[in-house]
């Protein structure tokens, strides 16, 4: 059983907190969680992430996170979902976890007439070699949390500001520049978290 979360809008590093607190306080009983959410405009750094990558001082907020990757940007009309996984309880490893998600946003995107893919050794998922979702997770005691972040319908102009995951020239975009179909965050919460269900329940 996986237990679905609306958490609305949250602060990156109180919600960073309460997954921890989640991840060190369960046990082989636990139900796995998604939490489903947008933060407040804050850049992220990955655990290997390096200083260079953020192009110039800004406003917006750096957290140094415990997740994996390089810098990236969150902020309103980006989707969230944090992943609270068992994962050695579900016998899976941590490219297994991480090709399920992706395969997840892939088939969310098909629903809008999106054809995204995959891209060998950089996580995430891209649209004609735009990055429009965004990967990075930790494991503890073979459990995950951090997730995956959608572009919905943002500002995208704090990217201007960093190497989006580490490279210079990756262009990013998201889905209300690809498709004329009209967009419900609330909709799009729901069918990505229930692909993301499945796939973990399938496993």
């Amino acid at each position: 059983m996986v237990k679905i979360r609306d958490k609305g809008f949250t602060d990156y590093i109180q919600t960073w907190g309460e997954m921890k607190s989640f991840t060190e306080a369960r046990n082989i009983e636990t139900p796995d969680e998604l939490w489903l959410l947008e933060h407040k405009s804050v850049f992220t750094q990955g655990l290997s992430g390096k200083p260079e990558h953020l192009l110039r001082e800004t406003e917006i907020l750096v957290v140094q996170s415990d997740r994996g990757g390089q810098i990236t940007y969150h902020g309103p009309g980006q989707l969230i979902i944090y992943c609270l996984i068992d994962i050695k309880r579900l016998g899976i490893g941590i490219k297994k976890m991480v090709s399920l998600i992706e395969q997840s946003i892939i088939d969310l995107l098909a629903d809008y007439s999106i054809k995204a893919h995959k891209v060998m050794g950089a996580p995430g998922v891209y649209v004609d070699g735009s990055k429009i979702a965004a990967l990075g997770l930790k494991v503890k005691q073979g459990r995950t949390y951090h997730g995956l972040s959608l572009n919905i319908d943002m500002d995208l102009t704090p990217y201007n500001l960093i190497n989006p995951c580490g490279y210079s020239d990756l262009n990013v975009t998201q889905m209300s520049n690809l498709t004329d179909n009209a967009l419900n965050i609330h909709d799009i919460k729901l069918n990505l978290s229930n692909y993301l269900m499945n796939y973990v329940t399938r496993t």
